[in-house]
């Protein structure tokens, strides 16, 4: 189970939104009991995911300004990473870009951070409301670069398939990073995925995805996978770049930027 806590009084009526918003029970401060498992907490710091028990690890939340995700915008390899040549990246081709699986944003952050619009699709409305949370509170930084990657962004709660049925934009790359029993040991990977592993459970509809993807006619279509994980069923990729751990299948249409 999971419930909406307050750090302080001063941010109840936010809380108190947010516990409509997601049809989450609202409780107070520090309060825990046997059937809950996560807090979502909204502080002054943003709102953050935090499990409950005494040997649970630190809270998850989004942020953008400091941290890894900081850091690789920083020093990540810029378009020589792994990522940028399988979404076709180069000095004269900047995709638009449909990520329908956001989760944390930070692959459509490294993508922005490159040059490309960035359409992020997020379906989990708890996971949404982390990406959203750390959107805004990004919004009031003073890097201007900052301000420039994420003027690239965009977010939408809905099922993936049903947003590419209902937009009427025309993608030059769909990324799909489908839910996956990762083998990956670091600790800040390990934590987030064990809680949304509990929270959303594996994704089930991995080949129905690729199916909505491919129909949707980009040029290319990316799947993120763990390096030894089998392909998503149904048709095989045209090619995959693969690193020490995650791989990169690419169902390549025709040519980008043609």
């Amino acid at each position: 189970m999971i419930a909406i806590s307050v750090e302080s009084h001063e941010l109840l009526p936010e809380a108190e939104e947010l516990s409509q918003q997601l049809n989450l029970p609202l409780v107070k401060r520090g309060l825990s009991g046997p059937d809950l498992d996560y807090l979502l907490q909204v502080g002054f710091d943003g709102l953050s995911l935090v499990q409950v028990g005494p040997k649970a690890p630190g809270p998850i939340r989004v942020d953008f300004e400091s941290g890894a995700v900081a850091h690789r915008r920083r020093f990540g390899g810029g378009k020589g990473q792994q990522i940028a040549k399988a979404c076709g990246v180069s000095s004269s081709v900047t995709p638009y870009i449909a990520d329908l699986t956001a989760g944390l944003g930070r692959d459509s952050f490294v993508l922005a951070t490159l040059g490309c619009r960035v359409d992020m699709v997020e379906r989990m409305p708890i996971v949404h409301a982390l990406l959203k949370d750390g959107l805004q509170r990004s919004q009031y930084s003073f890097d201007p670069e900052l301000q420039e990657i994420l003027a690239r962004l965009s977010l939408t709660n809905a099922q993936a398939a049903d947003f590419l049925k209902t937009t009427s934009k025309q993608y030059d790359v769909i990324y799909l990073d489908p839910m996956f029993p990762h083998a990956d040991k670091s600790a800040q990977v390990k934590k987030e995925m064990l809680a949304f592993r509990s929270l959303v459970g594996a994704d089930q509809d991995s080949a129905e995805l690729l199916d909505a993807a491919l129909q949707h006619d980009p040029a290319r279509v990316v799947v993120k996978r763990p390096r030894k994980a089998p392909i998503i069923e149904g048709p095989k990729p045209s090619y995959a770049l693969e690193g020490k751990s995650g791989r990169f299948d690419i169902y390549a249409r025709r040519k980008l930027g043609g």
